[in-house]
């Protein structure tokens, strides 16, 4: 597996001190996350599945209610 050198946190993270966010990487094929304050826990998906489960978070269905 490939790691992923180059980690992005997202612009609505703020810039305060806390870690308290996720962090995105890429690599060939592969979307890697971690949460800033556990950085050795990475979670590895597809980019097609994990596109497919934030639509189904914007659109509402794990809350019941649409965004």
């Amino acid at each position: 597996m490939t790691i992923p050198a180059n980690w992005q946190k997202s612009s609505f993270s703020g810039g305060g001190e806390g870690n308290d966010c996720v962090e995105l990487a890429a690599t060939p094929g592969t979307i890697h996350l971690r949460e800033s304050d556990a950085p050795t826990t990475q979670l590895s998906t597809a980019p097609g599945p994990l596109a497919h489960f934030l639509h189904h978070i914007k659109i509402g269905l794990y809350e019941g209610t649409p965004v």
